[in-house]
């Protein structure tokens, strides 16, 4: 298994813990984050970028694969909103990759991993074009006016989803 953290940033040299900001985490418990590979298709855009990302788990029903991916062979899709198009053609990522021994899971279903210590990669992997690297990993792209339509709707099926960012995505029509 390999896991990674995803940013911007080119220099990023260790890893502090840092404070998590979402209520169902302890404030008081620093962590790093990471993300398996699996689930790294989800980070494959800028930050700050709204996605509804979703792909086939276990308890999948045929149904929802069938009406949810056009291709076959596809078993993850990202969503993003068509006005982050060009902007997401301009933006280089680098993937962060960690040794796993110091990582617990924290949530399967994002992928998530989390460590108390400071961490330093043990590789880093310059991404260039975005589209091409979800493209190389089999991941289906796709590209709608707004993402709450699908957001409201893909949490009712059997497929493992996540929303990343919605604070950001076009207000709903």
């Amino acid at each position: 298994m390999r896991i990674f953290h995803v940013s911007e940033e080119n220099n990023i040299e260790f890893f502090e813990p840092r404070i998590p900001t979402r209520i169902d985490l302890d404030p008081t418990n620093p962590l790093v984050w990471a993300i398996n590979e699996k689930c790294l298709p989800n980070f494959l855009t800028p930050r700050n970028y709204p996605r509804v990302c979703y792909y086939v788990g276990e308890n999948t029903s045929e149904v929802d694969r069938l009406r949810y991916f056009s291709s076959k062979t596809c078993v993850h899709t990202v969503v993003i909103e068509n006005r982050w198009f060009e902007a997401m053609k301009n933006t280089t990522l680098f993937l962060y990759e960690f040794d796993t021994s110091s990582f617990s899971l924290q949530d399967d279903n994002a992928g998530y991993f989390i460590s108390i210590k400071e961490q330093i990669p043990i590789n880093k992997i310059k991404v260039v074009d975005l589209f091409s690297e979800l493209f190389k990993r089999n991941v289906e792209l796709r590209l709608v006016d707004t993402l709450w339509d699908l957001h409201d709707e893909i949490q009712n099926t059997t497929l493992n989803w996540s929303m990343c960012r919605m604070g950001f995505a076009q207000a709903r029509l």
